[in-house]
């Protein structure tokens, strides 16, 4: 079917200052680079220790279901609040929208809320994946076998899922507001993935395919998140044209140096600072992998500055202003000299 196609504003030159927003989208459309990489975190669970306020992904339901409106109301702009708080303070480019509850409805609402609060600065995204992912362990065995068994079925309903997510997709691109989805569905373990990558390409790269390409068609921006090893189905993955791939993760041997090399000119990459060693390593070990992210995502733009998963609960705050405190001192594009500024 036809898709609307939205006509986003011609992004400033380097010479004109720009807003995290724009900073992020010139990113993702691998636009020649200038000020600082952008950064943002898929989740920040830490508002407790950053804010004294409870994430809005840890509020108990429960307590929604016996709120008044106006107790709603109240609800939805402290966790309006907290996003924007959030960003300003870390200075993230983009705002991954987690409403609690998770409906259309309620998305739409803190959309407008944001908007309403923070302008164009920030670029606004939604989950909006609806390939297969990994099951839950004692669901594996089941999952597995019906796919293997019924591979017609399986691919149908697949193609079902991402019809349904391409619907939404259409009804957000007509209410306005939203900048893009992250499409968040875990495709492999440490190892490998959790299907091998003929069977990935069966029954979970065509629907990913479809979807990156209906959510572009709609003037949306994609990134797609898987952690573990993708290496294997890295290949698949970029084929689908998402317009960049997080988290890169080097817990499961991944290098950005290498995805830079393979795919560096075909899309942007989001990610690869090390998550285990913010618990586990040494400050020293913690800079080397932030600045190991920065020496070979920067060059020649089409990086994004993040960890390898989120800000997680149970990680020392003080963990992630390190490596934030990297970021934001070294990863700076040197200036263009004025007689070359476009």
């Amino acid at each position: 079917r036809a898709r609307k196609t939205r006509t986003w504003p011609t992004l400033p030159s380097s010479a004109v200052s720009v807003t995290p927003r724009e900073a992020l989208m010139a990113a993702l459309e691998l636009h020649p680079p200038t000020g600082r990489v952008p950064h943002f975190e898929l989740v920040f669970f830490l508002t407790m220790e950053a804010f004294g306020r409870v994430h809005p992904l840890h509020r108990n339901y429960a307590q929604w279901l016996q709120m008044t409106g106006h107790e709603r109301d109240l609800h939805r702009a402290d966790m309006a609040d907290l996003f924007i708080k959030t960003a300003q303070r870390y200075e993230h480019n983009a705002i991954f929208l987690h409403t609690n509850p998770c409906t259309e409805e309620e998305d739409i609402r803190m959309i407008d809320l944001v908007r309403e609060r923070s302008g164009d600065s920030y670029f606004l995204m939604l989950h909006g994946d609806a390939t297969y992912e990994i099951p839950p362990g004692d669901k594996m065995l089941e999952w597995v076998s019906w796919v293997y068994e019924n591979l017609d079925d399986a691919k149908r309903k697949a193609d079902e899922k991402a019809n349904c997510m391409l619907e939404k997709a259409e009804r957000l691109s007509k209410h306005g507001g939203l900048d893009g989805f992250a499409l968040c569905a875990d495709y492999c373990y440490n190892d490998n993935p959790f299907l091998s990558p003929d069977m990935f390409a069966e029954v979970v790269a065509p629907c990913l395919a479809k979807l990156c390409g209906g959510l572009r068609d709609l003037g949306f921006y994609v990134v797609k998140h898987t952690d573990g090893n993708i290496m294997p189905i890295v290949d698949q993955l970029v084929a689908a044209r998402p317009h960049a791939l997080h988290s890169l993760d080097p817990q499961g041997g991944v290098d950005i140096a290498e995805v830079k090399r393979l795919y560096g000119k075909e899309l942007c990459l989001i990610g690869n600072v090390n998550c285990g060693l913010l618990n586990s390593g040494t400050d020293e070990q913690v800079i080397e992998s932030a600045r190991y992210c920065i020496r070979h995502g920067m060059p020649d733009g089409g990086y994004v500055f993040s960890t390898s998963n989120c800000v997680y609960t149970g990680l020392p705050l003080d963990r992630y202003e390190l490596i934030w405190k990297v970021w934001h001192d070294e990863a700076i594009y040197a200036a263009q000299p004025a007689c070359m500024a476009v």
